[in-house]
C-alpha cells in the first residue's frame, strides 16, 4: 500500500505505539511487584491515555482495533486507511 498520509498520522500512531510500549513493561514489572501502589497508578494513567488515544485515531482515520474492539462506520472502512503494520 502506498497510500500517504498526514504526518499527524504517523505522530499519533507512533504516540499510541509509545505508550502501549509503556504499559507492556509495567504490566510484565507488576507481575514481579504487584504491590507497588505507584506503578500501578502510571499503569492505569498510561492505559487511559492509550483509551483515548486510540480513540482520537479512530476518529480522524477509521478503524484501529478488530475482533470487536473498534467501529467501522458505513460503509465498512477497514481498507480506508493503510493498517498500523503497513506504515
Amino acid at each position: 500500500m502506498n497510500k500517504q498520509m498526514p504526518q499527524e498520522f504517523y505522530e499519533l500512531l507512533e504516540e499510541i505505539q509509545v505508550v502501549d510500549f509503556v504499559l507492556v513493561e509495567l504490566t510484565l514489572y507488576l507481575d514481579t511487584h504487584p504491590h507497588d501502589y505507584n506503578a500501578i497508578q502510571q499503569f492505569n494513567e498510561c492505559a487511559k491515555q492509550s483509551k483515548q488515544l486510540k480513540k482520537q485515531y479512530e476518529q480522524q482515520y477509521g478503524p484501529l482495533r478488530q475482533y470487536g474492539m473498534s467501529y467501522s462506520s458505513y460503509p465498512w472502512n477497514w481498507g480506508d486507511a493503510p493498517w498500523p503494520w503497513q506504515v
